[in-house]
């Protein structure tokens, strides 16, 4: 089991032009950019609440996610999170939904990663808004806030899965927050940091 730690952020367009300019002048190294198409389930025993299982599709690609937060009232967030690679995305839905979990939520995501003083900064656009998230340990993402300069932008508490909760729409069974059609072909084949 590993321990995923983590800060997330809301960013105004303003805001996230600024980090990205904040990103490049302090030297962090850009990784690269992509687009994602995330489907979470339930079932079993999970509850969306405090634990998720989700299929992330990158590219030609696909990571299956176990996440189980712990109970914290901290902005700076601690997870179990247990991810493997993926051969064949429709072989593991189809397996998923074989063993009863059904799709219940699908979220895409553009998203920016950077490696910067001793940790991960991703910058990411959804279709319900702009984010950022830093992960590390807590130390580190203390600082790399102070270096980008967060010291008045508003962590962001909600997960990804609720926020797509609130504000996506009904598809049959599953809540969707996907990007329109041009948005997201676009955002496929960009490779620039934002």
């Amino acid at each position: 089991m590993s321990i995923e730690i983590e800060k997330k952020y809301r960013l105004t367009k303003d805001e996230r032009e600024s980090v990205l300019a904040r990103l490049r002048e302090l030297g962090a190294q850009f990784v690269g950019q992509e687009f994602e198409e995330n489907t979470i389930y339930t079932g079993g025993a999970i509850n969306i609440r405090n634990c998720v299982l989700r299929l992330r599709r990158v590219g030609g690609s696909a990571i299956l996610t176990f996440k189980e937060r712990f109970p914290s009232s901290s902005a700076i967030k601690r997870q179990r999170e247990d991810e493997t690679r993926v051969d064949d995305a429709d072989a593991m839905a189809d397996i998923l939904e074989g063993i009863g979990f059904q799709r219940a939520l699908v979220y895409e995501k553009r998203r920016a990663t950077w490696r910067f003083a001793e940790t991960e900064v991703v910058v990411d656009d959804l279709p319900f808004g702009l984010f950022m998230e830093i992960e590390g340990e807590e130390k580190a993402i203390e600082n790399a806030e102070k270096l980008l300069g967060l010291k008045e932008v508003k962590p962001e508490l909600a997960t990804y899965p609720q926020l797509t909760a609130e504000y996506g729409q009904e598809v049959g069974f599953t809540t969707e927050a996907r990007f329109d059609q041009s948005l997201r072909n676009n955002s496929q084949t960009r490779s620039s940091d934002g």
